[in-house]
């Protein structure tokens, strides 16, 4: 997607006020407008907490009932929502938003600076244990690591301040992808004495839950495979926000929602789920594209409970012996494509216009034979003849239960000795189970939450909570640590560092990317105003409507 080039400039500039006041405005006002939109998801949402979301399908119900001080707009521009302006400081370390004018909550009551305060302590605070934290410790927000790790309990130090209708950041280094953390998910405001007073059961239902956005959500009981997003009258621009009700569902057969799509009972069907569904579609003259930064790749558990999983060696035939073209088709032959790298293609580019996945590429490949012989050299060095692994993938995904068929066919054909078992639980479970390192092989997705590359890189520090694999690589820390301090204001010296970065990664093959993700969608073509993003809320309602003149 398209992003502002004037605000991602790594922060060269004067003291300027990166956005300012523009409204949020719906086009189109002359048309009639349908009350209701007709969604789904392919599985059930499980949370409603800002702090604690970590799924694409949860952010889709708190990102649209929630605000925040910036939002993303069709263009891929950070424009104020909550606040009225965002001013940055000539050395890019203050960031001052000032809020619109008598805010509300749901309930009616007053939505303050103080509120946005509250949930950044939040989600740092060690007890919350949010898998988001490092956004803000990466950001080099004031006291923050010290904060999260426990060192710093005076929650009053964070770089966070209320000053009247200001909400005041303080970083101690320059941070370009902090303008697209004051519109994400994880830091929308939360209401202090609402989220004390609903204690473990806060956001765990629809009750549950207090909003700032366009809608609320309703009829979701924490476990339901279905919720409502209802207008919410309290919202600042509630005016220009047509849709009353939008009702989405779970719907895990996809040559179902594809049904129910040509039966009008959907307004959305994803067609990328399997080769046939999208042979079968792709011509339809309903068929949009659905823009996604989305890389497919492999964990490997290298906790030592599977020995062999430590020897660089057994990993690197693993990777050697994955044939990325073959498994993008067989599972996935709908517009997707082989990895060359861990950052996708479309996420962020050089200032020459060099795509950031094709630079740092270090040259993935499919060479059975020298797989074949390294898993030899590999395995008599741990002392084993044979070696059996189970991979985990979705049971609710077609696309993975192609993929890992797949794998394991060609894995077991390169590599002698080797028995691949298949594991499918429901993505709830995966994520669950990659976080516990319950596993041994799992395949999964990731997609960015803004439009540079430590969205990704951010993954595989030694410390990071979706290093999975909980490997450690001090090269690699290096290298990342590099692009966000040292070269955080250069974007090409930072795609350098990532560039080292994605080398140590596969000269150790720490991990195996499979396939840059693409998607196309049956949408209504009545839709009018919807703003779909590759990074962070995959789609905003806000000002969509359906035009039924």
């Amino acid at each position: 997607m398209a992003l502002n080039n004037r605000l991602w400039k790594r922060i060269s500039l004067g003291a300027a006020t990166l956005v300012s006041a523009a409204v949020l405005t719906a086009c189109g006002n002359s048309t009639q407008s349908s009350t209701e939109i007709n969604w789904y998801t392919p599985t059930e949402i499980s949370t409603l907490d800002i702090s604690k979301v970590t799924d694409t399908y949860s952010s889709i119900a708190i990102g649209n009932s929630g605000g925040n001080l910036l939002r993303i707009n069709e263009d891929g521009e950070a424009v104020p929502d909550l606040a009225k302006k965002v001013d940055v400081s000539e050395d890019g370390l203050t960031y001052t938003a000032t809020l619109r004018d008598d805010l509300k909550w749901s309930d009616g009551s007053d939505l303050t600076a103080e509120d946005f305060v509250y949930s950044w302590q939040r989600i740092v605070a060690p007890a919350t244990a949010s898998e988001y934290a490092y956004l803000a410790v990466e950001a080099h927000l004031l006291n923050a690591g010290d904060i999260n790790s426990g060192k710093n309990t005076n929650f009053d130090d964070l770089g966070v301040k209320a000053d009247g209708n200001k909400v005041i950041f303080t970083l101690t280094e320059p941070a370009p992808q902090f303008i697209y953390y004051l519109s994400f998910v994880n830091f929308m405001p939360q209401n202090k004495d609402f989220v004390e007073k609903a204690g473990d059961d806060y956001a765990t239902t629809s009750k549950d839950s207090l909003y700032s956005g366009p809608y609320t959500v309703e009829d979701w009981n924490g476990t339901s495979g279905s919720f409502t997003l209802v207008k919410n009258e309290e919202y600042w621009d509630a005016d220009n926000v047509k849709t009353e009700k939008i009702n989405v569902q779970t719907i895990k057969k996809p040559d179902t929602a594809v049904q129910m799509y040509k039966n009008g009972e959907l307004d959305l069907a994803n067609i990328s789920n399997t080769s046939a569904i999208y042979n079968a579609n792709k011509n339809n003259k309903d068929v949009v594209d659905v823009p996604e930064a989305v890389t497919s790749y492999m964990v490997y558990n290298q906790t030592g409970s599977i020995p062999a999983l430590t020897n660089t060696k057994v990993r690197q035939a693993l990777n050697l012996a994955t044939d990325r073209e073959g498994i993008v088709e067989a599972a996935t032959d709908t517009g997707s494509s082989a990895a060359t790298a861990f950052v996708p293609t479309g996420l962020a580019k050089l200032t020459d216009g060099t795509d950031l996945a094709k630079y740092v590429a270090p040259g993935y490949k499919y060479d059975a034979d020298e797989a074949a012989k390294l898993f030899e050299e590999g395995m008599a060095e741990v002392g084993q003849d044979s070696l059996t692994l189970t991979l985990t993938a979705d049971s609710d995904n077609p696309v993975a239960k192609a993929a890992a068929d797949y794998i394991k066919q060609t894995w077991e054909e390169a590599l002698p000795g080797l028995t691949v078992e298949e594991k499918f639980v429901t993505f709830k479970q995966r994520l669950e189970d990659t976080k516990k390192q319950n596993f041994e092989v799992a395949l999964v997705l990731w997609g960015g939450d803004y439009p540079e590359g430590s969205t990704f890189y951010g993954l595989f520090t030694t410390d990071a909570p979706y290093n999975y694999g909980k490997f450690s690589n001090a090269e690699y820390d290096e290298a990342y640590n590099k692009a966000i301090t040292t070269d955080a204001l250069d974007p090409d010296a930072a795609a350098a560092d990532y560039k080292a970065a994605e080398k140590a990664l596969y000269d150790n093959a720490l991990y195996n990317p499979i396939y840059f993700r693409r998607t196309e969608a049956l949408q209504n073509p009545d839709i009018k105003g919807l703003v779909r993003n590759s990074t962070g809320l995959s789609v905003d309602f806000t000002y969509a409507y359906k035009d039924t003149k």
